[in-house]
């Protein structure tokens, strides 16, 4: 009777509301390279480009409905613009965004190449 008991309890805890256009619009892309991933692995630490206009709220309440995990903290930084050589003789600008480093509960786990 006890194990029912708890397995109700467990599917109630990971039931979360169905993702809305909004939360599409606030968590834009992961964001992949060499430490993000360290930061996966070894800290449970996901980090993705949000919206310019996301806050820390709008941010965890979306990334919560799109992929279904307890988020336990949220970071925000703003990546500012930087001005790239092409071959020495040509200049560009790589543009500034907004990105979120959100930790996800222990015992979670998160999929990024699924989609």
């Amino acid at each position: 009777m006890a194990k029912k008991k708890e397995a109700v309890v467990e599917e109630a805890k990971k039931s979360f509301a169905a993702p809305t256009e909004h939360d599409y619009k606030v968590i834009l892309a992961p964001v992949i390279t060499e430490k993000t991933m360290a930061l996966l692995q070894n800290e449970n630490k996901v980090t993705v480009k949000v919206s310019d206009y996301a806050n820390k709220i709008e941010i965890k309440d979306s990334f919560q409905r799109l992929y279904e995990v307890k988020v336990i903290d949220v970071k925000v930084v703003n990546q500012k613009p930087k001005e790239k050589s092409r071959g020495g003789r040509y200049k560009g600008i790589v543009g500034g965004y907004k990105k979120a480093i959100i930790t996800i509960a222990e015992g979670s786990a998160i999929d990024l190449f699924k989609e």
